[in-house]
């Protein structure tokens, strides 16, 4: 994998970005003062803007792009998903990276980030490992007038529920306050474009990961956003370029 941008001053050869610890140094998250939270998204999108093939994204991803994705799991407090893609990706618990376990615990990590879903219905398979087999338990984020049996469920699954919306929806900002109050702070979306055109609308987004894939894939398929729009569309600045096989793994903040 090559730094295309930033170019360090003065090299003319690309910079080689190969092991693990380079890969979490160019995706280190920022220093973050007390209080503050950084809510950064990773997606991936075809060259013509799609967001998924045959509904899921794993068609337009590369090996390259799964070492992204871990090393940002890797990095994250919480790795927040909707109920919509853990149902069509078939998610799992996140899994302990060897090569990350130091990293992790000098920042006073655990071994593994929290998976926490947004679900407003609560219509999740919570006999899934997800729910039963996590390293550490998996939250639940909803409305406070959410079905009582489906709360119930998810409780005895293992689960842990997070009221994070009055009536049966969930406020994006609510829901990343109470992740913070939570002491996580370092958070990870993964989508989906619902989720996360909702972030951005409430003006929570703080970074976007975005691999762009070399491939075309025509359809009707989503964007990476595909939810309620922005009155004004929202300036992100490029901070970082990393390429390999074609594959371009780009980091943008807001403002």
């Amino acid at each position: 994998m090559y730094r295309l941008f930033p170019a360090p001053a003065g090299e003319t050869a690309r910079t080689t970005v190969s092991t693990s610890d380079d890969l979490a140094d160019a995706y280190a998250y920022p220093e973050l003062p007390p209080g503050k939270t950084w809510l950064r998204a990773n997606m991936v999108s075809s060259l013509d803007g799609a967001a998924r093939h045959d509904g899921r994204s794993q068609p337009l991803s590369s090996d390259a792009d799964m070492r992204v994705f871990g090393t940002l799991r890797a990095l994250a407090d919480a790795v927040v998903v909707g109920a919509e893609t853990v149902r069509q990706e078939g998610y799992r618990p996140a899994r302990v990276r060897e090569a990350f376990r130091a990293r992790r615990s000098a920042a006073g990590q655990p071994p593994v980030p929290a998976i926490a879903v947004v679900s407003a219905s609560l219509d999740l398979d919570f006999s899934a490992p997800l729910f039963t087999e996590p390293a550490v338990p998996t939250l639940v984020l909803t409305g406070a007038d959410a079905p009582a049996d489906r709360v119930d469920t998810a409780v005895k699954s293992g689960a842990q529920i997070v009221v994070a919306g009055d009536g049966t929806g969930v406020d994006p900002a609510r829901a990343v306050r109470e992740l913070a109050a939570r002491g996580l702070t370092r958070l990870l979306t993964e989508g989906g474009p619902r989720l996360l055109a909702q972030f951005a609308g409430a003006g929570v987004l703080d970074e976007l990961c975005l691999t762009i894939a070399p491939l075309v894939a025509a359809g009707d398929a989503m964007r990476i956003m595909n939810g309620p729009g922005i009155t004004e569309p929202e300036r992100f600045s490029p901070i970082s370029i990393l390429e390999e096989d074609g594959f371009l793994f780009t980091r943008y903040t807001r403002g």
